[in-house]
């Protein structure tokens, strides 16, 4: 069966977490999500964009589209934001789209001394997820977005942050890797403790966002910012395409948790959602186990199962 934009049902009632909500593929989620009845929150480092992109967003949905601050690199963030959230929304969550991110960016630590594209891209998401799980409702969904590079990720367990030897892909690769370690054991422990509840891992393919732009920016390569260009306007999909994988995720109901899910077209870079297998990294038990203790060392947020 072929899935498409067309399926995606009535969402009134239902509600929604973005991180990242404010631009590219998590706005264009965002935006299907809200247009079908679903109460949006846009969780943000940035609240002038985020308040931007809630207004446009607000014009056309059938249901509130709010804002609120995260700030994935520092946990204190996180904690505020899992703390404010129930507090504000007593009816609970239905969907946590854990999609934002940084890729391929010169070496920066965050405030709490971890390697950012690690902290941003996993650390964060970890520990926002099980801060939030008091708070999802029965059949809720996690949805992470990995990326078709965790299929070069390796899990660097003797140096995780990356202090001897920084290879910006080679660290991005890592970190999406995290993803899918951490989405599929999350399924995993919640099938054992009889939890309701999906975790779903999906990629964009390659799609055009100002993602690829962040990394040259911030080295000053004006070459590298030309080759992102030129790919986002010649080979890569629109965001709205790369957000499919996303949607379905998010709101298919035969969709199963463990799933994985992306672009079904050429190189699985491009076209409809579709099942995927991950790597046999990301299907490795024992760096699944090894990264969730890690992660909550690291963090200090501890899952109740």
């Amino acid at each position: 069966m072929t899935w498409s934009i067309t399926d995606v049902p009535d969402l009134t009632g239902r509600t929604i977490v973005v991180t990242g909500g404010n631009s590219g593929i998590g706005l264009e989620a965002a935006r299907v999500l809200a247009d079908r009845g679903a109460a949006v929150t846009l969780a943000v480092r940035d609240l002038v964009k985020g308040g931007a992109a809630a207004a446009d967003l607000q014009r056309t949905a059938s249901a509130p589209v709010e804002v609120a601050r995260l700030d994935l690199a520092d946990l204190a963030s996180v904690r505020d934001f899992a703390k404010a959230w129930p507090d504000a929304h007593p009816q609970g969550l239905d969907v946590l789209v854990n999609n934002a991110g940084v890729m391929a960016i010169p070496r920066r630590e965050t405030v709490d001394g971890f390697e950012m594209q690690l902290a941003t891209n996993h650390l964060g998401h970890f520990a926002l997820t099980g801060l939030l799980l008091p708070a999802l409702r029965p059949d809720a969904r996690v949805v992470t977005v990995s990326s078709g590079v965790h299929r070069m990720g390796r899990m660097a367990f003797d140096d995780l942050q990356h202090t001897r030897r920084y290879q910006r892909w080679a660290v991005y690769g890592q970190s999406k890797l995290a993803n899918l370690l951490f989405a599929l054991e999350l399924h995993r422990r919640a099938e054992a403790a009889g939890a309701d509840l999906r975790s779903i891992a999906v990629h964009p393919g390659y799609a055009a966002t100002n993602l690829q732009a962040v990394g040259p920016q911030m080295s000053g390569s004006r070459i590298a910012m030309a080759l992102s260009r030129l790919g986002n306007r010649v080979l890569a999909q629109s965001a709205e395409a790369g957000a499919w994988p996303t949607i379905m995720g998010a709101t298919d109901p035969d969709v199963p948790s463990g799933a994985f899910l992306g672009p079904t077209g050429l190189a699985h870079q491009r076209g409809l959602p579709g099942y995927e297998t991950p790597s046999q990294a990301a299907r490795d038990l024992p760096s699944a186990a090894r990264l969730w203790a890690v992660s909550q060392d690291l963090t200090g947020v501890t899952y109740p199962w």
